[in-house]
């Protein structure tokens, strides 16, 4: 059945893509981008104070990149309970991110066996495991946003709102991948259970036997 090929190609494909979406924003330094308006007052150009961070590390205007805080080796830190929350937000966006990108893979193996055997019960499982695999992204990217936001209040909080006046923040094309692979992800999730219900619907008496190569 052609209709039945073009689906479980075109899951391939959207999981494929949403690999490679993933490993890219979570490999890049994209995600968090701050912004120095008043950059010229303050007797600095602007690509010296602004600087842009990822996951793993933030890069200071031109200077190179120097690596984050590693959230697992401060559990024991003495810090005020609101940094040891940011802590465990960032904690778990390092484990959620990298986690999904394992359970793409396994998701795609699984679909490649459901797509050799036809078996629509293992169709409908990897079509449901993508859609589960989706909803973790998207919870690791909604945790960024959260750790993202409560990082700069934490900032504002201990500086002071007038020294951050001029600061504008923003989300870059880091994560911008992320929510592209978290839709590529759902949408091969519908496409297999999609295809599991024609290929159920192709295999009820008097449907015409048709062979899928």
């Amino acid at each position: 059945m052609a209709r039945l090929g073009a689906l479980l190609l075109a899951a391939a494909l959207g999981a494929l893509l949403s690999f490679a979406l993933l490993a890219a924003a979570v490999a890049s330094d994209y995600w968090y981008i701050l912004e120095v308006a008043d950059a010229n007052e303050r007797g600095g150009g602007a690509e010296q104070l602004s600087s842009h961070s990822g996951l793993w590390r933030t890069c200071e205007g031109q200077s190179s990149c120097v690596p984050l805080i590693d959230p697992f080796a401060s559990e024991g830190l003495d810090a005020s309970p609101s940094v040891q929350h940011l802590l465990s937000l960032h904690r778990a966006v390092m484990v959620v991110l990298p986690l999904s990108l394992v359970l793409i893979v396994c998701g795609w193996v699984c679909g490649l066996l459901s797509s050799l055997t036809q078996s629509v019960p293992l169709l409908l499982l990897t079509g449901c495991y993508f859609l589960l695999g989706g909803t973790l992204t998207l919870a690791g990217v909604s945790v960024y946003v959260s750790y993202s936001h409560l990082a700069f209040t934490e900032t504002t909080r201990q500086y002071g709102a007038q020294r951050v006046q001029g600061v504008r923040i923003s989300f870059g094309w880091s994560a911008a991948l992320a929510w592209g692979s978290c839709t590529m992800e759902v949408l091969s999730g519908i496409l297999l259970l999609t295809a599991a219900h024609t290929l159920s619907l192709s295999r009820r008496p008097g449907a015409p036997h048709s062979v899928v190569i």
